[in-house]
């Protein structure tokens, strides 16, 4: 018979129960529910800062996340009373606000976390991201590719910051100055996919369908859409190596890191070192390029 144990952690000034604190979560790196609930807790003065007041669907992986997984939009009953609830289009999502929030949802073994690209009663994107999708499960040409998306960028005099997504891809981050619409940024993104498709016809594609892919990277200006939502920033991954979404310095691209040695081990290190890297990037004005592609 399984034995069950349990526990309280006092969080914020609330009593939250912990259930099976011992039980391995991802057993090659030795990391427990209880280990991993104290990385959340170092993680989320950033991991918070982009899933608060955003519609949060999470990825729960109750034995761990070589196991069988489900994907939450849907608040599970019952809600504790600190936890938030973000209504949207006849799903009550939660607005990943707080401290005891965070570490509800880690002991629901919530370990991935995708926000919405749009904030909690607004319809405009809060950033711009172009995902770099391989089409290969090792691809050692990820991060030329994402350099050469940062290059074009910045020819067009937009800053941006590349993180990985903690998987297999990389995404470039441009923060940008509220108002702009999704059609407005995918009408970019389409012209910078087109462009490095044109350059670099061995490497990119912007073929929807994988099957048509062959092995190429496919930069995803499509998934930058209202009701989408992608890994956010600072989140955990399911991976064997228990990698976390990281964002990156452009000279580190350069040296072609493994998205491996981004995980939850290494990065309150790395964050100590750099902090939130993308928070430096100042908020881009695209008029220009919208002007030039209108025109």
């Amino acid at each position: 018979m399984a034995v069950t144990t349990k526990g309280t952690l006092l969080v914020e000034g609330h009593e939250l129960t912990i259930t099976n604190p011992n039980k391995l979560l991802w057993p090659e790196m030795g990391i427990t529910k209880a280990d991993y609930l104290a990385k959340l807790t170092e993680l989320s003065p950033f991991l918070l800062r982009y899933c608060r007041n955003r519609h949060l669907t999470t990825i729960r992986f109750p034995n761990g996340y070589n196991e069988k997984s489900f994907y939450q939009k849907n608040a599970p009953d019952p809600v504790p009373s600190f936890v938030k609830l973000a209504p949207l289009d006849g799903i009550n999502y939660i607005n990943l606000d707080s401290l005891p929030t965070l570490i509800w949802l880690g002991n629901l073994a919530c370990l991935e976390f995708h926000p919405s690209f749009h904030r909690i009663g607004e319809t405009l994107p809060a950033e711009w991201v172009i995902d770099i999708d391989p089409s290969l499960e090792e691809e050692p040409r990820i991060m030329e590719a994402a350099h050469i998306i940062g290059e074009v960028l910045d020819s067009l005099h937009i800053q941006s910051i590349p993180k990985t997504s903690g998987a297999t891809g990389v995404q470039i981050y441009i923060p940008i100055q509220y108002g702009y619409t999704f059609e407005q940024l995918r009408r970019i993104g389409h012209f910078i996919g087109a462009f490095v498709v044109k350059k670099y016809p061995n490497l990119f594609t912007i073929e929807r369908f994988k099957k048509n892919r062959g092995d190429k990277i496919y930069v995803d200006y499509l998934q930058h859409w209202y009701g989408k939502t992608l890994s956010a920033p600072y989140t955990p991954r399911a991976k064997k190596d228990a990698s976390v979404s990281t964002p990156l310095l452009w000279k580190e691209v350069e040296m072609r890191p493994s998205i491996r040695d981004f995980n939850l081990h290494t990065m309150m290190n790395r964050l100590r070192t750099y902090g939130d890297l993308i928070e430096k990037v100042p908020l881009q004005n695209l008029n220009a390029i919208l002007d030039r592609l209108q025109g």
